[in-house]
């Protein structure tokens, strides 16, 4: 189908006022015009109960995490509570807690789940696999003082956006290799999964939109070695093996050039297995769930991400609502 027109208009609008690509800026510049993309299509963000922001032992040195704490039902309140660890998008180059802020504050109220975000470092200044360690670290020590914060170990979700959604399914393989911390779900919201150039389908090369040279200009700060693409933890679609994952929700953009590579991970896991839920979003281009306050389907993919949570904790879905 055609481009939706919520995001005809939007991209119209982007073309209109000659809005560069982010890859056609220095990295400075387009860390900032990344910023002042999202908070335009998003706003601020909801608010939530509670925000922390704090600092534990990573790998590279202090590694920052926010924690979003919802308002709980006051039968929820008893027991320890589910909690989703996130990792924002932008091309393990751009992104950053703020990028990230409005899709956790969205989720910590849907789901009523704790949410945690990863503050992880980027390339090019710390490439691969620095952004998988620090986020290993992250879920490694939610796990291990979930107690201390009243959150259920048991009930330990991960998930991500673009290349959140990578560093997500990269968790899913380490925790597998390691045998643990137990993850209960994945959420991969249009993941990285392969290195390689997109298929010339549906984006082309419109530089309104994530497009294929976007892709490759993010894996171009990302990899510090080509051979580095063969490693599944860079491409998780590489795995040899994918059994034993958690189940996993993937979601996906008609008009976005990850597209296949999404959908060809889920049907990895599918044969490997593993319980998956695909949906793609027709019509949206690639960023489309960060838009809510722009696009409709990014707030109705935001609530499919949340029933699909909510049915992953054992919780009921009207919970959220």
């Amino acid at each position: 189908m055609p481009l939706h027109p919520q995001a005809e208009a939007w991209r119209a609008r982007r073309a209109a006022a000659g809005t560069p690509p982010l890859y056609t800026r220095t990295l400075d510049e387009a860390r900032a015009a990344d910023l002042a993309d999202l908070r335009a299509a998003t706003g601020t963000g909801e608010p939530v109960a509670a925000v922390e922001e704090f600092t534990i032992d990573g790998p590279g040195g202090p590694l920052t995490l926010r924690h979003y704490h919802p308002e709980r039902a006051a039968a929820d309140t008893d027991r320890p509570g589910p909690a989703l660890l996130y990792l924002y998008g932008g091309g393990w180059a751009l992104g950053s807690l703020e990028t990230g802020d409005p899709i956790c504050r969205s989720l910590a109220n849907a789901t009523r789940a704790d949410v945690l975000a990863v503050g992880y470092r980027h390339a090019p200044e710390h490439r691969f696999p620095a952004a998988v360690h620090d986020c290993w670290a992250a879920l490694d020590w939610l796990s291990r003082h979930a107690p201390r914060l009243g959150l259920d170990p048991a009930r330990i979700a991960v998930g991500g956006d673009s290349a959140g959604g990578n560093l997500a399914a990269a968790l899913t393989l380490l925790a597998r290799e390691r045998g643990g911390p137990a993850i209960v779900h994945q959420l991969l919201i249009y993941p990285n999964t392969d290195h390689r150039v997109p298929p010339a389908t549906l984006d082309g090369e419109d530089p309104a939109l994530f497009n294929r040279r976007s892709v490759a200009w993010y894996w171009s700060y990302y990899l510090a070695d080509p051979a580095d693409a063969r490693n599944p933890l860079a491409s998780p679609l590489r795995a040899p093996d994918h059994r034993g994952l958690p189940p996993a929700t993937v979601i996906t953009a008609e008009y976005d050039p990850l597209r296949e590579e999404g959908e060809e991970y889920a049907a990895a896991l599918r044969a490997a297995g593993v319980p998956v839920t695909l949906r793609r979003y027709p019509g949206m281009p690639h960023g489309f769930f960060a838009m809510p306050g722009v696009l409709d389907d990014g707030r109705a993919a935001q609530l499919f991400a949340t029933e699909e949570l909510l049915a992953a904790y054992g919780a009921p879905v009207e919970a959220g609502r």
